[in-house]
């Protein structure tokens, strides 16, 4: 039975446009939410309203550059290097971001009408941050329901995939082509495959390789 409607957390990257056409396929309305606060690329925001734009989605695109002030690290800075990847605590993780984000989300879902708010956190390939993890997405959406005495429910459709089965649940949706090369993931700010050399290019493309050669020895 399909929903009425969804909105999704949107960064224009291989995960969160994976969790539109999740979205897509399986609710009547899809609105998608971004967030400006200051990333290391601003192209993220025109891969997001480009890919919006062809789908037809309303898209909103909402102001929160005090959060890169208050969290100045390798996302926020184009100048600080990127490091730490094998480490507990990249230096890519931004401080309460999930938060916020779905703390703003779950206000303009009650705005909207929206009842499901999607994000494309996992727990399997988080890096170490914290607020990717299923319990913290738990809690906030007890509190968001506590907070405006709703009914919300957010869905996290990657929560338990890794790479390769993110790329598989793509090409169920007949996607794959289409997030290979359309997506932004590149800490470098390379659309479609990157720079196959910053962390997030690589656990991409592993998991694309590793899904290709399975798809092809089942063929």
């Amino acid at each position: 039975m399909r929903e009425k409607k969804a909105l999704v957390v949107f960064s224009g990257g291989q995960d969160s446009t994976t969790c539109m056409f999740h979205a897509m396929a399986h609710y009547d309305e899809v609105d998608l939410v971004t967030f400006e606060y200051g990333q290391r690329h601003s192209l993220e925001i025109d891969v997001a309203k480009q890919i919006a734009s062809e789908h037809g989605l309303r898209h909103h695109v909402l102001d929160m550059s005090l959060l890169g002030q208050l969290s100045p690290n390798a996302l926020t800075r184009h100048d600080m290097e990127i490091s730490g990847e094998d480490t507990e605590m990249p230096n890519t993780f931004v401080p309460a971001r999930n938060m916020l984000f779905l703390s703003f989300a779950s206000a303009l879902a009650y705005q909207t009408g929206a009842k499901t708010i999607i994000t494309g956190v996992c727990e399997t390939d988080f890096s170490g941050y914290p607020d990717c993890r299923d319990i913290f997405v738990k809690s906030m959406n007890v509190t968001a329901n506590l907070a405006m005495d709703g009914n919300f429910v957010i869905e996290t459709p990657l929560m338990w995939l890794d790479k390769k089965e993110t790329w598989a649940l793509a090409d169920r949706y007949g996607k794959l082509d289409y997030i290979r090369e359309k997506t932004l993931t590149c800490y470098e700010g390379i659309i479609g495959d990157g720079c196959r050399e910053c962390p997030a290019c690589r656990l991409r493309s592993d998991g694309l390789d590793a899904y290709i050669e399975e798809r092809e020895g089942d063929s």
